[in-house]
């Protein structure tokens, strides 16, 4: 009936859903503000939201799921209009998705899938993403000894990439071309939890690791940051264009990040949570597709924005962006590299 009841006012009068929306309060529950990547989404977040003549509210649950709940809780009794979640854990946030429901709160899933039908789903394609990287570090080390480095059981993501990974390497490591010599979680993705997951793949094979397929950048730090303290250096592959991470690959430690454009998905999220807040229906939303990929097999509307993989032969596609400066990116940079030569 609402929705019904916003067609035919925007029929009266004209007004877009944008319009209608002026004055709503987007409320945003961040997992972990930890990560590099986060504030570049919130800033594009913001400019998007404010775009619309709405206001922004935010939490940060510090990687508690119990505090992700009682923050959520307190953005609702803020007033919020629709609610952005960067989900910590995929099924300790379920009581939070009751809430909004209960109060007709729109919610959007954001990068994390929340497998809800009744919450809209924004991320980039992280099985391609997976695969991208796979692609990437087997093209430069066809065979041999792979250390798969995921990230954090809780998170959907990890199983994502990690199937993304499998669909491009699966059948040589049938064959016995590529043997997995380590599969392992990192708690929280931390680069601290990876490092120790890396050092103790190498002791236990005596050195004898030929790639590292990493899950992020963080991550890929804390496997090079292993591998620098043995002297080597492989293919590692990472994601989420960290600016760390184009500079190692400038500096040939790392072979491939996989850049997730943040300020796209940032950008789209405060569209959408304007939109939404408006009263715009999930399954009308611009661009929105069906996904049903999660374990429970949920279908639920959805985004999946396409990534770009960044390699030393197209640095400078980030470099031209403004995603990073080449002075950040080139330091000490290797000869050969695009946009450093």
């Amino acid at each position: 009936m609402r929705n019904a009841i916003l067609v035919a006012v925007i029929a009266a009068t004209g007004f877009s859903s944008a319009a209608l929306a002026q004055g709503k309060k987007i409320g945003v529950s961040w997992a972990s503000f930890q990560e590099e990547r986060w504030k570049i989404d919130e800033a594009a977040m913001v400019a998007a939201i404010e775009a619309e003549g709405n206001t922004y509210i935010s939490a940060d649950a510090q990687s508690s799921s119990a505090k992700q709940l009682t923050d959520i809780e307190a953005l609702i009794a803020q007033g919020a209009d629709a609610l952005i979640i960067n989900a910590w854990d995929k099924d300790a946030i379920a009581p939070a998705i009751e809430m909004a429901a209960n109060e007709g709160l729109p919610v959007i899933g954001y990068d994390r899938l929340i497998e809800d039908a009744r919450t809209f789903y924004l991320t980039f394609d992280n099985k391609g993403v997976g695969s991208i990287i796979a692609e990437t570090v087997s093209g430069v080390q066809g065979g041999g000894n792979y250390a798969i480095i995921k990230g954090d059981p809780g998170d959907p993501n990890a199983a994502f990439l990690l199937e993304g990974m499998m669909e491009v390497i699966g059948a040589d490591v049938a064959s016995g071309k590529i043997k997995i010599v380590g599969e392992v979680f990192s708690d929280g993705w931390k680069p601290e939890n990876a490092q120790k997951n890396m050092e103790q793949i190498l002791t236990a094979n005596n050195n004898k690791v030929d790639a590292v397929l990493a899950e992020n950048d963080g991550m890929a730090g804390g496997v090079i940051a292993a591998l620098a303290a043995q002297g080597m250096v492989i293919p590692v592959g990472g994601q989420d264009g960290d600016l760390a991470a184009l500079n190692r690959v400038a500096r040939g430690s790392q072979t491939v990040s996989v850049w997730k454009d943040s300020r796209q998905l940032g950008k789209a999220a405060g569209e959408i949570a304007s939109a939404l807040a408006a009263g715009t229906a999930m399954d009308a939303i611009a661009g929105a597709s069906t996904f049903n990929g999660g374990a429970k097999g949920v279908e639920m509307n959805a985004i999946l924005l396409a990534p770009t993989p960044v390699t030393k032969g197209n640095l400078s596609v980030a470099i031209n962006a403004g995603h990073i400066s080449k002075a950040q990116a080139c330091e000490g940079a290797m000869a050969g590299v695009d946009g450093c030569n």
